[in-house]
């Protein structure tokens, strides 16, 4: 097995993520590499979201943020040089969630935070939520990653993500501030620089080896990290048919939030377009439930797969 770190120097969200795609569509295998990370101030929604209904869009970009949208799916979250992001990108045979938060979990404790998974996705330190984290299936290496809040900017957070009303009610909090808890708050000298080197040493240990730091320069000006930062940075793929997204039917369910938007010929009773918004973790579902909708009568009922909840839920949603 071998084992690789990279640390990026840059902050820019766009280039941050061409170089994770890279590594998962590129890694050799047997190898599991940590990758460490920071944006500035960037609202990141998952693969499935709609922006306009996660962020303030325009505010955002005109003070100068970024807005980027993983390939992974989950829900919106805000960036700033107060956190850092991680990604273990990881041969299929060695990726292992439980192993790879464990050298998170273990990093912190050498300052003292205890802390546990809790939820679909997420770690939590005295009961509240400092790392989301989300995952991607590749061709030969599968992909986890998340954020470590530290010292981020909680007013900018609420300042630009909107949040559903009925996902704080699910949670029995007034505004996402209050679900989540800066690291720092419970030890003030934790911060974005200092929580690397123990990452890297807890890499290690967790891993039982000795790991191979990548040169960051060299990975960016590698021809395909640089067009693949063109594609995720572009209009169409940040914003696609989203700018025309009217809700027709919305509803919140234990796997998450969803927002539907129909195209229907009323003559024929057909629906002629599905467009679906979710915080879903899983990207497949909410494209297959697209694609089993559309051309589907309006009066009967498409024939379901049983063992998919996410997919049977939405069915019943629109037919509801």
């Amino acid at each position: 097995m071998k084992l690789q770190i990279i640390i990026s120097n840059q902050y820019n969200p766009f280039l941050n993520r061409a170089v994770e795609q890279y590594l998962t569509d590129n890694q050799e295998e047997d190898t599991v590499t940590m990758y460490l990370w920071k944006n500035q101030q960037t609202v990141v929604i998952g693969y499935n979201q709609n922006p306009y209904s996660e962020c303030n869009v325009k505010l955002l970009l005109d003070e100068g943020g970024y807005l980027m949208r993983r390939g992974t799916g989950g829900g919106a979250v805000y960036h700033d040089l107060g956190n850092i992001n991680f990604s273990f990108v990881a041969d299929k045979k060695l990726y292992d969630v439980k192993k790879q938060l464990s050298v998170i979990q273990d990093a912190l404790l050498s300052y003292g935070l205890k802390t546990e998974i809790s939820g679909r996705n997420d770690l939590t330190c005295e009961g509240r939520k400092f790392s989301g984290n989300a995952f991607a299936k590749g061709k030969q290496n599968d992909l986890h990653h998340g954020t470590i809040l530290i010292k981020t900017d909680g007013a900018m957070m609420q300042r630009y993500l909107i949040v559903d009303k009925a996902k704080l009610m699910k949670n029995g909090v007034k505004s996402v501030v209050s679900r989540v808890i800066n690291l720092s708050e419970l030890v003030p000298e934790l911060t974005s620089e200092n929580i690397k080197q123990p990452l890297i040493a807890s890499f290690e240990k967790v891993y039982g080896g000795k790991a191979e730091v990548l040169d960051f320069d060299t990975l960016i000006n590698i021809s395909e990290v640089q067009t693949i930062k063109s594609a995720i940075s572009s209009r169409d793929f940040l914003f696609g048919r989203w700018e025309q997204f009217k809700t027709t039917k919305k509803a919140r369910f234990p796997w998450g939030g969803v927002e539907i938007a129909l195209e229907i010929d009323e003559a024929n009773a057909i629906i002629m377009d599905v467009q679906i918004a979710s915080d879903c973790l899983d990207t497949e579902s909410i494209a297959e439930a697209e694609r089993l909708l559309k051309g589907c009568s309006t009066k009967h009922v498409p024939v379901l797969r049983e063992d998919n909840e996410i997919v049977r839920d939405i069915v019943c949603l629109v037919y509801g």
